[in-house]
């Protein structure tokens, strides 16, 4: 995307993570991010995803996400939507802006992230600690999982996706999403999934986000 400030609509969303060539599959219910939807749809398709630090109105929202274009959307007959986020780069929120929309917006900084060209692999003793703490902790959580097509997909995929599915507290996804790169965001994967599948009571399952 290059270095520079760009505006966006943010669209705050605990656990949900979205990464640069990633996909997130969103359900749009909400009046205000609807009409959120709508705006971007009839300009650049821009959206974005931003955690919030607590559950106040509005919320306080970490510094860091990524933002992602609108790549397939369905609008439903009663007015929701079902769209389709690709992920383009990280940001850190510059500053927000008084739209006048029923949703918020900001200038991002997409500057100092590293995001347009692919990573580097993992080392192949990385990666396959990475599947065998995987399995381990989809076990835990009682998960049924396709491990010959979780072997064959590449260390981004890989590592993004455990990092979009995995029911972590908010800390830690923004931990995963402010990574300096993949090989940082795998050895926090690990780290993650060991520690919650040895506390007390072991993985309890994915959390439901409303």
């Amino acid at each position: 995307m290059g270095e520079g400030l760009l505006r966006a609509p943010l669209f705050p969303l605990p656990g949900a993570l979205l990464f640069p060539r990633a996909e997130l599959p969103l359900h749009i219910f909400e009046p205000r991010y609807r009409e959120m939807v709508r705006d971007a749809l009839a300009s650049d398709g821009m959206i974005a995803m931003i955690q919030p630090k607590d559950q106040s109105e509005p919320p306080l929202l970490f510094d860091i996400g990524c933002i992602g274009r609108i790549t397939a959307s369905e609008q439903l007959d009663d007015g929701r939507f079902n769209i389709v986020l690709e992920g383009v780069s990280r940001f850190r929120i510059a500053r927000e802006i008084d739209a006048g929309t029923a949703y918020r917006q900001a200038e991002l900084d997409t500057g100092g992230f590293d995001d347009e060209a692919e990573p580097e692999p993992l080392a192949s003793v990385q990666r396959a600690e990475l599947e065998i703490e995987a399995r381990r902790y989809a076990d835990a959580l009682g998960y049924g999982v396709d491990w010959d097509a979780v072997g064959r997909l590449d260390d981004e995929m890989l590592v993004n996706g455990i990092a979009q599915v995995a029911p972590f507290d908010v800390g830690s996804k923004q931990a995963l999403i402010e990574a300096r790169d993949l090989s940082a965001r795998a050895d926090l994967l690990v780290q993650f999934m060991q520690f919650q599948r040895m506390m007390p009571g072991g993985a309890d399952g994915p959390e439901t986000i409303q």
